[in-house]
């Protein structure tokens, strides 16, 4: 099978381009011929097809009149990736095209070229574009849904970007792809969670989109059931992670529980202010981040925005912990209420203050949930089926079974 992987960044830059190198690491290791494309940079991985790449274009360059108006343009519709991609696509021939995030670099104009020369298109839904220009569903640190339905030029009118300009081009990038029904000539849309294939629902229709979720080398870890006896927070310490519900909930807790929190932020300097009694541990990754999350009584993601997949569930979940996970997004579609898990309702200090308190004071149970969790993720979430299930969709992608 030759396929062809597209995705703006070629080097790890975030979630999507893990998923999008594990995925090619296995097809290529199966014996599938793999063809890149992507853009121009210094950072990227090698690939014999670099050649083909687009130039290297940020948005956040300043320049003149010119420069912007040519930028605005591309940000919309790319003449470049549309020629490179057809000259690739000529060359290679592939029988599928598989399309992560194409945003601005590359822009969803190659997907009409792909179809032109009958090749099969998938593409994955890392994020909310297609009902958001904006991406993220939210506005000012809180969920939206004002383009829901396809009032796309709430971007700009709502000011959403705190950017009349970028508003602008959003919106006119969303209004220009459904004009012209790119996104329309997708074959079909890999969503990791029902809740995302739902909400994308609205824009695509729901029988062309699979949930296929994210996936995790659960061999690379080792669950351990024992504990310190601290609560865990890692990721970005901002308003939409709900890290002020966390901290609220800590502080009024009767119990003496040590709450260690992980990661930077736009808020990191305020809560090293306004909680000293907890313990901020900035950026960690690797082997000293593993270490304390196997040695975690329990994770708390108390998110305030639409999860999609969590990699933070799932890491937890390898390690064998239970987690405690706010009931929005795609979370309790990770967290099995009572068995690998509490949920509890977004921004709910006094509940989440409860679960808390329910899993540090219980041991036995931590361990009973932590192993559930360890099950859950083998059984659902490894890569291992992950990449099965992929393999089985381009089977019957191309057959029309």
């Amino acid at each position: 099978m030759k396929i062809l992987l597209a995705n703006k960044f070629f080097h790890l830059n975030g979630g999507s381009e893990t998923v999008f190198f594990q995925e090619r690491a296995f097809l290529t290791g199966q014996g599938h011929e793999v063809v890149d494309f992507s853009m121009a940079d210094e950072r990227n991985l090698p690939s014999s097809y670099a050649d083909f790449f687009v130039p290297n274009t940020s948005y956040n360059s300043a320049g003149g009149i010119a420069q912007r108006l040519q930028q605005a343009i591309s940000f919309v519709h790319s003449s470049v990736a549309v020629r490179k991609i057809e000259e690739l696509i000529v060359q290679e021939k592939p029988q599928i095209a598989h399309l992560h995030n194409i945003y601005h670099q590359l822009t969803p104009s190659i997907v009409p070229v792909l179809k032109k020369h009958g090749v099969k298109v998938v593409l994955t839904l890392h994020d909310y574009k297609l009902v958001c220009p904006s991406y993220l569903a939210l506005k000012d640190g809180a969920i939206c849904n004002a383009c829901a339905g396809g009032k796309s030029w709430n971007a700009f009118t709502m000011n959403c970007q705190d950017s009349r300009m970028r508003g602008f081009l959003l919106s006119a990038e969303a209004m220009f792809h459904k004009w012209r029904g790119s996104y329309e000539g997708g074959d079909l849309f890999l969503a990791p969670s029902r809740f995302l294939a739902d909400l994308i629902g609205q824009r695509i229709p729901r029988e062309k989109i699979k949930v296929l979720p994210n996936g995790i080398d659960v061999d690379t870890y080792q669950p351990r059931y024992a504990d310190q006896g601290y609560g865990l927070y890692f990721g970005r310490l901002s308003r939409e992670k709900g890290v002020k519900t966390l901290l609220r909930a800590h502080q009024s807790l009767k119990t003496n529980l040590p709450l260690k929190m992980v990661g930077t932020g736009p808020l990191e300097q305020e809560l090293r202010g306004e909680y000293p009694e907890v313990d901020f541990l900035g950026y960690q990754s690797g082997q000293v981040l593993h270490d304390l999350i196997a040695s975690a009584a329990f994770v708390v993601v108390p998110s305030e925005w639409y999860e999609n997949c969590s990699m933070v569930v799932l890491e937890a979940m390898a390690f064998g912990k239970p987690i405690i996970g706010s009931r929005i997004g795609g979370i309790p579609e990770q967290i099995e209420d009572g068995k690998t898990g509490l949920l509890f309702e977004m921004g709910n200090v006094a509940e989440l203050a409860e679960k808390m308190e329910l899993l540090a004071g219980d041991a036995e149970l931590r361990d009973q949930m932590g192993r559930a969790a360890r099950s859950k993720l083998e059984q659902e979430y490894s890569l291992a089926e992950h990449n099965r299930q992929l393999l089985s969709i381009y089977s019957e992608l191309l057959t029309g079974a």
